[in-house]
Formats: structure tokens, C-alpha cells, sequence
């Protein structure tokens, strides 16, 4: 079964209201099995825009990365960030297919 992924870019408008958000998303993560492989960190922009931190959670389907999005864990979360931040965001579904090189 493919993974699912949150994959987000983020400019920070309001410091101290993201970290409330930064502070109580951690439940919702754990609870449906999301992982940081990118948090924040060096980065270029090679071909179109970007925003100043990006983000990609992984979790085991992407039924569980859906379900995370709309659990109210996760809504509560969103709630304390009170306008703290532009977001784009997208849930994906992993690619489980024969990669380059592979027969």
C-alpha cells in the first residue's frame, strides 16, 4: 500500500500564533502515524515559487493522511494558529511502482 504525504509550504506571519499551532498539532500527527521528513531547513528554489519553509509529513496510507487533515485533533490544532501563517498544503498519495533502474 502507497504512503500518503502532507506536503506544505509556509510563510510565517505571526510568529507567536504558529507556535501555538506548532504546539498542539504533535497529537494529531501521532495518533494517525504522521512522520517529519522535512521540517523548515535549507532549500532552493530552482523553478518557480516558494515560500520561506516547507513541510512533508509522511504517514503509513493515504487514507490515514486524509483522516488527519479532518480529525478534530488536527482541526483544533489549525484553530490556535488564529491567522499565524499562509499556507499551501496538499495530501498526496506515494508512488509504489517500479522505480528508475528497476526491472
Amino acid at each position: 500500500m502507497a504512503k500518503g504525504y502532507w506536503v506544505g509550504r509556509v510563510d510565517v506571519t505571526n510568529p507567536e500564533a504558529y507556535k501555538n499551532y506548532v504546539a498542539a498539532n504533535g497529537a494529531a500527527f501521532s495518533k494517525f502515524g504522521g512522520r517529519f521528513l522535512v521540517r523548515g531547513g535549507a532549500f532552493e528554489a530552482v523553478s518557480g515559487s516558494s515560500r520561506a519553509r516547507n513541510v512533508v509529513i509522511e504517514f503509513p496510507s493515504y487514507d490515514q493522511a486524509i483522516a488527519c487533515w479532518h480529525s478534530p485533533e488536527y482541526q483544533a490544532a489549525r484553530a490556535k494558529q488564529e491567522g499565524g501563517a499562509e499556507i499551501d498544503l496538499i495530501v498526496i498519495e506515494g508512488y509504489d511502482g517500479v522505480q528508475p533502474g528497476e526491472g
